[in-house]
């Protein structure tokens, strides 16, 4: 049994256990957060107001009924901005939203070939590929070796130029063909 003594703080303990679920702590620094010595306070219409000591910067923002906002941390002195916290939070989260959905994910979709494909199952296979691409996904082309294919490397070369060749209307090769074990494997990228 582990015992302390009188001088144990308690607050520690409960500061250190519920550090990973506290969600309350704000982005940026506000109103009495700041302790700079001097900042570079920017006015609420964007108008430069100087360099001040923080203490002063926080007593114009109450005289102008707003909040004082650091929003440049690293900056040579640290820039704040006279600004309303909860319309400047809003405009932040919805900034960040559009920013999010504007971003796209490409992912790289996988097509397997074997050596000895019908040209009907490649023209299949290539319209598959193609529907990948046009959706602006790369697109994987493995053509696996198995047994004494390996012997033959050069119809399966062969086979993904061909391959290649029904999709250089709308994609480009990304990475050439190579071997990776038993399979050639060649990726291709929609054209820009």
């Amino acid at each position: 049994m582990l015992i302390f003594g009188d001088n144990f703080e308690w607050s520690f303990c409960v500061h250190f256990f519920s550090f990973g679920r506290c969600n309350t702590i704000s982005d940026y620094m506000i109103n009495e957060q700041i302790r700079d010595k001097e900042i570079r306070l920017v006015g609420e219409n964007g108008e430069q107001l100087g360099i001040m000591s923080a203490k002063e910067a926080y007593f114009k923002a109450q005289d102008a009924g707003l909040d004082l906002v650091k929003i440049a941390p690293t900056a040579q002195p640290p820039v704040c901005k006279i600004v309303d916290y909860s319309k400047f939070r809003y405009e932040q989260t919805r900034r960040e939203k559009e920013n999010r959905k504007k971003q796209r994910t490409s992912e790289t979709k996988e097509i397997q070939l074997s050596p000895n494909i019908a040209e009907n199952d490649m023209n299949t296979k290539a319209e598959a590929a193609r529907k990948f691409i046009t959706k602006g996904n790369k697109v994987k082309v493995q053509l696996r070796f198995r047994g004494r294919e390996m012997a033959h490397q050069q119809n399966g070369v062969a086979m993904l130029q061909a391959f290649c060749g029904k999709l250089e209307d709308v994609a480009a090769v990304d990475k050439p063909a190579k071997m990776e074990g038993r399979n050639l494997v060649v990726t291709l990228a929609p054209k820009k």
